[in-house]
């Protein structure tokens, strides 16, 4: 190939925009064009086999610590006087079911 030594790194865009383009006539232009390709390519490959910065994490990370002090809900937990049945009314005790000591 056949390198001008005069010739821009960059040249004007023939679609008629303010945009400038790689000039493969230029050693620089031409490596820049070569580099731009392969770092491209290499990056979609890294996507397509979940490699590099594409991997999935070795270990999920926790979600909480193990001093968790929240209040987990447990279903099934629940007071029996909190729906509705009978003895829910706060300033009535709830019905004695016969297991009192």
């Amino acid at each position: 190939m056949h390198f001008e030594d005069d010739e821009p790194v960059f040249k004007k865009s023939r679609l008629g925009t303010n945009r400038y383009e790689y000039n493969p006539r230029n050693p620089i232009g031409l490596a820049l064009i070569v580099i731009s390709v392969l770092l491209v390519g290499g990056m979609l490959l890294l996507m397509q086999l979940r490699a590099g910065p594409f991997a999935y994490p070795s270990a999920p990370t926790p979600v909480s610590t193990e001093t968790d002090d929240t209040w987990p809900y447990v279903p099934g937990t629940e007071d029996p006087g909190t729906y509705g049945n009978s003895g829910s009314d706060p300033s009535t005790p709830p019905e004695d079911d016969g297991l009192a000591p």
